[in-house]
C-alpha cells in the first residue's frame, strides 16, 4: 500500500497490508491479553496513559509534522489536534474511574437492593478515518484501554503512518504486548476485522461505509458504535452579531481544507442580512492563504487525495450545471498536489449534490431563508443528523431551533467545540451511540445489572407454582 504526501504527489511509503490470517492472529493476541490486563487495577492502566501523553507532548513537534506530511493539515491546525488530544486524554483519566465506578439503584425494597456495574466488553475493533488522524483515534483508544479492553486499530489507508505512531508511542509507554495492536490496510482489512471475533466496532467514517460495517457486524450481533457523516445546517438569523456569525461560518466551513464530518455545510442566512453576510464572508474568504501544509503560515492545504478531489470537483460541477454560481473559486488549483480553491457558492438548489451530499472539502454553499420554519424545514432536509449551529440574540428563537432540529448535537452562537463533557454523535445516517463524556466512556462497558435479596422467606408469592 503506497502512502502519497497529497502535497507533491510523492510515494513517502510503501506499507504490507495485514492479510486476513494477521488479522485474525491480532484478535487471538489481543484475547490472550485480555484477561490480565482487565483484571490490572485501573490505577496501573492510568499510569501508562499518562506516560503516554506524556510522549505525545514531547513528541508534539514531529507529530504534527507527520500529519502534515501525511494527509495535508495544515501544521498549525495539526499542532492544534495535538493540543486538544492532550487535553482530551487529561479528561478521559479523571473521568473514566467516576464513570465505571458501580452505581447504585433504588428499588423501593428494604431487603432488596440493586446496582450497575461496568465492565470491559473484551477486544474492541477501532477504524477511524484520515481527517483527525490522532484525535479522533484517541477519543476511541485511551477510554477503551482505561476501561480494560483489548484493541485491534485500523487507521484510515490515508493516514496509516499517524495510526503505526500512536502505537509505537503506546508501546514506548510501557503498555503490555498484544493489548493493543495495529491493522494496516483498506476496505479488505476493515472488512476482516468487521467480521473477525472481536466483540465490538467502534467506526468512524462516511455513512456509506458505516452501512456496510454495521450489516457485517450484524452477522454475529457485535455491538457498535458509529461516528458517520454529516450535512450540518448554520442557521443565521436577522439579529445575529453578522461579524461573528460570519467568522464562525469561516472556521466552520474551512477548518482542515472543508475536511470535516460537523463543518458548516450548508449556511442558511435570514434574507434580511443575506447580502451583508455574503460580502463580507466572500472578503474574508479571498484572503484564505493556499499553499504548502508544512508552513506555519498557510490556512489552507491540499485534499487528501486525488479521489476525494475528483469528488469534489464533481459535487461543483453539479451545482454549476444546475445554476448555482461561483462568487469565488470554483476549481482546481494549476500547481503540483491536490489543491483545490476556497470556494463559495450561492443560488443553491434542494436537487444539488452539494445540498444533498456530504461535501469534503473548502466549498461553501450559502443559502437565504425567509421564516424560522423555512429555516427549520431545509435544516432537516437532509438524511444526516449530525450537528447543526444557530446564531440568534433571541432566547426564544434559540430554543425553538435547538427543539425542532434533527440532530445528535446544537450549538447555540457557538460552532462544533467538542467539549469533552459533552456527548458526541448523530441521529438518522449520522450514526449511532456516542463519543466523548461519561456516556462515550460507558460504549465501551458492558453494563451488567446485579440484584442482591437478604429476604429468607422460604417461597415468594408469585413463585411457580403459585
Amino acid at each position: 500500500m503506497k502512502i502519497i504526501n497529497p502535497t507533491t504527489e510523492e510515494v513517502i511509503k510503501e506499507l504490507a497490508i495485514s492479510t486476513p490470517s494477521d488479522v485474525k492472529k491480532a484478535v487471538d493476541k489481543a484475547k490472550e491479553s485480555f484477561e490480565s490486563w482487565s483484571k490490572l487495577d485501573i490505577s496501573k492502566r492510568i499510569e501508562i496513559i499518562k506516560k503516554f501523553q506524556a510522549l505525545l507532548k514531547k513528541n508534539k513537534k514531529d507529530f504534527a509534522k507527520l500529519i502534515s506530511t501525511e494527509m495535508g493539515k495544515c501544521v498549525i491546525e495539526a499542532e492544534g489536534e495535538i493540543d486538544a488530544t492532550l487535553g482530551d486524554i487529561d479528561y478521559f483519566i479523571s473521568e473514566t474511574p467516576k464513570a465505571i465506578k458501580d452505581e447504585d439503584l433504588d428499588i423501593g425494597l428494604d431487603k432488596v437492593s440493586a446496582k450497575i456495574s461496568y465492565e470491559p466488553i473484551g477486544v474492541i475493533g477501532m477504524i477511524t478515518p484520515w481527517n483527525f488522524p490522532l484525535d479522533t483515534p484517541i477519543w476511541k483508544i485511551v477510554p477503551g484501554l482505561l476501561t480494560g479492553n483489548t484493541i485491534i486499530f485500523k487507521p484510515s489507508e490515508l493516514s496509516t503512518l499517524s495510526g503505526i505512531r500512536i502505537g509505537e508511542l503506546l508501546e514506548e509507554a510501557g503498555l503490555p504486548k498484544n493489548v493493543f495492536n495495529v491493522i494496516i490496510g483498506e476496505a479488505k482489512t476493515g472488512k476482516a476485522l468487521v467480521e473477525s471475533e472481536v466483540n465490538m466496532i467502534s467506526f468512524t467514517g462516511s455513512s456509506e461505509v458505516g452501512k456496510k460495517v454495521l450489516s457485517g457486524s450484524g452477522q454475529s450481533l457485535k455491538k457498535t458504535v458509529m461516528e458517520l457523516g454529516g450535512s450540518d445546517p448554520f442557521i443565521v438569523f436577522k439579529d445575529a452579531i453578522i461579524e461573528q456569525s460570519v467568522n464562525a461560518a469561516l472556521f466552520g466551513r474551512f477548518l482542515n481544507c472543508g475536511q470535516v464530518c460537523t463543518a458548516a455545510k450548508r449556511i442558511f442566512v435570514q434574507k434580511e442580512i443575506f447580502d451583508e453576510f455574503v460580502s463580507t464572508f466572500v472578503d474574508k474568504v479571498k484572503k484564505l492563504r493556499v499553499g504548502d501544509p508544512l508552513d506555519s503560515n498557510t490556512e489552507i492545504g491540499p485534499i487528501v487525495s486525488k479521489e476525494q478531489l475528483v469528488n469534489l470537483e464533481k459535487q461543483v460541477k453539479d451545482a454549476i450545471n444546475k445554476g448555482a454560481k461561483s462568487l469565488c473559486g470554483g476549481k482546481r488549483l494549476s500547481r503540483k498536489g491536490y489543491f483545490y480553491e476556497p470556494t463559495v457558492l450561492v443560488n443553491i438548489k434542494e436537487n444539488m449534490t452539494v445540498f444533498r451530499e456530504e461535501v469534503f472539502g473548502p466549498v461553501a454553499s450559502l443559502i437565504p431563508f425567509d421564516s424560522i420554519e423555512e429555516a427549520i424545514k431545509l435544516a432537516n432536509d437532509t438524511k444526516y443528523g449530525l450537528g447543526a449551529s444557530v446564531w440568534s440574540q433571541d432566547e426564544k428563537v434559540l430554543d425553538k431551533v435547538a427543539k425542532s432540529i434533527q440532530s445528535g448535537m446544537v450549538w447555540l452562537n457557538d460552532f462544533g467545540t467538542p467539549y469533552q463533557q459533552c456527548p458526541q454523535g448523530g441521529i438518522k445516517e449520522s450514526g449511532l451511540g456516542r463519543e466523548l463524556s461519561t456516556y462515550g466512556i460507558r460504549e465501551f462497558c458492558n453494563m451488567k445489572t446485579v440484584v442482591k435479596s437478604r429476604d429468607k422467606t422460604i417461597k415468594q408469592p408469585w413463585w411457580f407454582p403459585y
